[in-house]
């Protein structure tokens, strides 16, 4: 897919480090052969000028990766390598950074050409344990040089989540719906991973969109960009303009008020009051950012925006935001269920915030099924149109939630699984999906841990790379499933 809108591009910057007791050339042929594997593989990478020996090469070496635009850096100990000067460089460089190290070749090396790297990887863990940083440790991070390359392939995708989290502002407008405390958001935790906050009432809201009343060719322009994405699933033409004023209303604002970030998400109020003061559900505007890589959660859920953002990152794809919503009935016909059991599944469902990109052919803006109830009953819709609706496109799934709690403390959970190829036979934006041992799981972890409703959805699998993001974050708990046989702290172990 062409890039998203949003997203931070990640350049690495990859030092060699040396002991001065142990041969340079050492690391300097071997930096060589990794890079050479890099470029192999096309990866956003540039070798430091710089090999680290001393506190004077770590300054040098921070000051060359900067001038480079290295937003993030990978310390590759050719040899045992100098634990003091390379923790120092990653402290004075201040972004996220990985630690690994050279295998050695030959067994004709090992006398003048042993690195002796696996002993200098523990010693620079205790170093950094000193300085309290915390770099990514890949699984296994000595290797050979196509092994390292795969290790920073993997890493350039965990910097991402990382990158654009600490460069994130939130924006919000108005409180959550009644009775949806289960969206609640505590900002303290927010600014502890590094994210800027902005709140907003709903008349704040208002105000923006009647001042974009006027730019008749903006609107024009947006609203024709609208009706060719929905072509003869336009349900309600007559909605596109009012809808193309609010899109407008929000990109203006987005750009305006980024301030001292360079990445943004918005968290919305859009029910009950909103369909009355502005004529519309505002769904469809929502998947239209998501879309561009600007994530719009839905009932204000502030934490439920950023999850949807970190899910982004990890797939390079657009996400959304859906209800953990229903069971599927045992008559709802289904052939594959991908490892998963009947009870596994679930269906994840929301009004029609989910980008066209990620549904099924025939996907329509309708109006919204739940609102028409409360605010229309008996009339045909009106301000309850502008919903996208559509059929979640299968294939491989990742499921996350990111929350602060009520006493201020992260947690989240992360879990994989697949999108069936099967009709839903329901309503809304909306999908089945199969996750093996999910029962267990959304008893154990989404209730037991009092998790709200709402999860963001990737589309492909990326619990590798949010599993480490979320560790090089400092998120202190990720909850993940348990197979069969492997209890949770609180699961009964006589329930048969």
């Amino acid at each position: 897919m062409k890039d998203l809108l949003n997203t931070p591009a990640i350049k690495l910057g990859v030092v060699g480090v040396s002991r001065d007791c142990f041969p340079r050339p050492l690391t300097e042929t071997r930096l060589k052969n990794v890079m050479a594997e890099c470029r192999k593989l096309k990866l956003p990478v540039v070798a430091c000028p710089t090999i680290i020996e001393t506190e004077k090469d770590a300054l040098q070496a921070v000051d060359q990766l900067n001038a480079a635009g290295a937003n993030a850096a990978v310390v590759y100990l050719g040899n045992f390598g100098p634990e003091g000067p390379l923790t120092i460089f990653a402290q004075r460089f201040g972004k996220p950074f990985m630690l690994c190290a050279a295998a050695e070749e030959s067994v004709k090396s090992l006398v003048d050409g042993r690195g002796d790297a696996y002993c200098g990887m523990l010693n620079a863990s205790i170093n950094c344990g000193l300085r309290n940083l915390h770099p990514h440790l890949p699984a296994m991070p000595v290797g050979l040089p196509p092994a390292i390359a795969q290790m920073i392939a993997h890493f350039t995708d965990v910097a991402r989540v990382v990158v654009g989290i600490r460069n994130l502002k939130t924006f919000s407008f108005g409180p959550r719906p009644q009775d949806f405390y289960a969206c609640n958001a505590p900002i303290k935790p927010l600014y502890e991973l590094g994210i800027e906050v902005m709140e907003n009432s709903e008349l704040d809201m208002y105000v923006l969109f009647q001042s974009m009343a006027g730019k008749t060719r903006e609107i024009d322009a947006i609203a024709r960009s609208m009706a060719k994405e929905l072509g003869v699933g336009n349900k309600f033409p007559d909605k596109l303009k009012q809808l193309a004023q609010f899109e407008l209303a929000l990109t203006t604002f987005f750009e305006d008020n980024l301030g001292s970030r360079q990445f943004g998400v918005f968290a919305n109020k859009c029910w009950p009051s909103f369909e009355k003061a502005f004529g519309f559900v505002p769904c469809f505007i929502n998947s239209r950012l998501a879309a561009r890589g600007i994530p719009a959660a839905c009932e204000v859920d502030i934490y439920g925006a950023v999850s949807e953002y970190m899910v982004q990152l990890a797939t390079q794809f657009p996400a959304t935001l859906l209800d953990v919503n229903n069971t599927v009935p045992d008559d709802l016909p289904l052939s594959d269920l991908k490892g998963a059991t009947r009870r596994d599944l679930f269906m994840g469902f929301h009004c029609g915030n989910t980008a066209s990109c990620c549904l099924c052919d025939g996907y329509c803006m309708k109006y919204q099924l739940i609102m028409h109830r409360l605010m229309e009953p008996d009339q045909d819709p009106n301000i309850t149109c502008g919903t996208l609706e559509g059929r979640l496109r299968p294939g491989a799934t990742t499921v996350f939630r990111l929350q602060g709690t009520a006493d201020c403390r992260l947690q989240s959970y992360l879990a994989e699984g697949h999108i069936l190829d099967a009709d839903p036979c329901s309503f809304g934006g909306i999908g089945i999906f199969a996750m093996p041992d999910f029962a267990r799981f959304y008893r154990h972890i989404l209730i037991g841990r009092q998790f709200p409703h709402h999860a963001a959805i990737g589309f492909a699998h990326a619990g590798a790379v949010l599993f480490d993001a979320a560790k090089l974050l400092g998120i202190p708990d990720l909850f993940t499933p348990r197979l069969a046989g492997d209890r949770y702290p609180d699961e009964n172990p006589f329930t048969r």
